[in-house]
């Protein structure tokens, strides 16, 4: 199972607004769970297997409905947009811990400021043990830095803002 099978596995369920997904295959198992929290938490783990593939899938749902949580996310989706137009948003490519520095004894890969082109490196993401290097996909200049160093980020959560004139 690549990457993108993985991120579109976990777009699909938090849609679904099941609660708990498990996934067994040859030599990967992957268990999707979503709290009630509002925030999702996903565990990816790869063990040696032996069973044939299966998927479980419980039918419970959130307890919270989900016109509530698009309410409270709207508003503040739509604040965040009037003061970034113009910009582009670099979202993680990946679930983990972000990182600005190489190591903690050097500087960070950008600061605010910071001209930037396609595939300089600005940040890593740390997932199961594998640091992943984040490349920029525009040329331009870094606005905003959206995360907080050694905080863990979701998939597609918005780190850095860059303005591309």
């Amino acid at each position: 199972m690549d990457l993108k099978e993985i991120q579109n596995l976990i777009k699909f369920v938090a849609k679904s607004g099941a609660s708990e997904v498990k996934l067994e295959m040859d030599d990967v198992k992957i268990t999707i769970k979503t709290g009630s929290d509002e925030r999702e938490t996903t565990i990816l783990q790869q063990v040696p297997m032996q069973a044939a593939p299966q998927v479980q899938q419980p039918v419970q749902q959130q307890p919270s409905s989900p016109q509530q949580q698009e309410s409270a996310t709207t508003g503040g989706e739509a604040n965040a947009a009037q003061e970034d137009k113009g910009y582009v948003t670099i979202k993680s490519p990946i679930i983990g811990t972000f990182y600005r520095k190489p190591s903690p004894d050097k500087g960070p890969f950008v600061e605010v400021g910071d001209s930037v082109k396609v595939g300089d490196v600005l940040c890593v993401i740390e997932a199961m043990k594998l640091f992943n290097e984040i490349e920029s996909e525009i040329s331009g200049k870094i606005v905003k830095v959206l995360v907080d160093d050694s905080s863990p980020v979701e998939f597609d959560q918005p780190l850095f803002l860059v303005d591309p004139s």
